[in-house]
């Protein structure tokens, strides 16, 4: 398969025809890929540097801790304490994610049909959510009971649904017929 870059430096003049555009520049292009874990309020050391060593393995970069943004009393959550691990991609590596994520990742998923049309928003971005983050090739799979979810959100210069749909198509995503 070819890399997602050079994939969309062919796909460019289709996509100029199809959306209608009179410039090049104006065509919508991928800009970056934020991935999101909610760890939760897992009080365990090991588990919580489990979840970040994976998410190292599969982004290639180290993730952020994101804090609670309001306290809520009855889930004991105070104001700031880390929930979650965010990641943004970009360049370099966030082409090398999208390609493992097309090639690799997607045909693993567990009875896979297909990307709904629905995960597209009004912007033009896409928001996938992986259930299970051993898809990918770098996790190991010995130690199933620690599997955790992730959202990984790909975002566009779009700005309308359709032209995001136009560019992900063009880029071979599958969505579903």
């Amino acid at each position: 398969m070819k890399p997602i870059k050079q994939k969309y430096v062919e796909i460019l003049p289709d996509l100029i025809k199809e959306l209608g555009l009179k410039n090049a520049l104006s065509a919508p292009r991928i800009v970056k890929v934020v991935v999101a874990v909610g760890t939760g309020k897992k009080r365990d050391k090991k588990q919580q540097e489990l979840i970040v060593d994976r998410l190292t393995k599969i982004t290639g970069q180290k993730p952020a801790w994101r804090g609670a943004k309001k306290a809520i009393a009855s889930f004991k959550l105070r104001q700031g304490e880390p929930i979650g691990l965010l990641i943004t991609l970009r360049g370099k590596r966030m082409n090398g994610f999208l390609d493992k994520l097309l090639n690799v990742a997607i045909p693993r998923m567990r009875d896979f049909r297909g990307l709904s049309e629905s995960l597209v928003d009004n912007t033009g971005n896409l928001t996938i959510g992986v259930r299970e983050h051993t898809i990918f090739p770098e996790t190991s799979d010995e130690d199933l009971k620690d599997v955790f979810g992730l959202a990984i959100t790909i975002t566009t210069t779009a700005g309308a649904r359709e032209r995001g749909l136009a560019l992900f198509r063009a880029l071979g995503f599958p969505f579903r017929k």
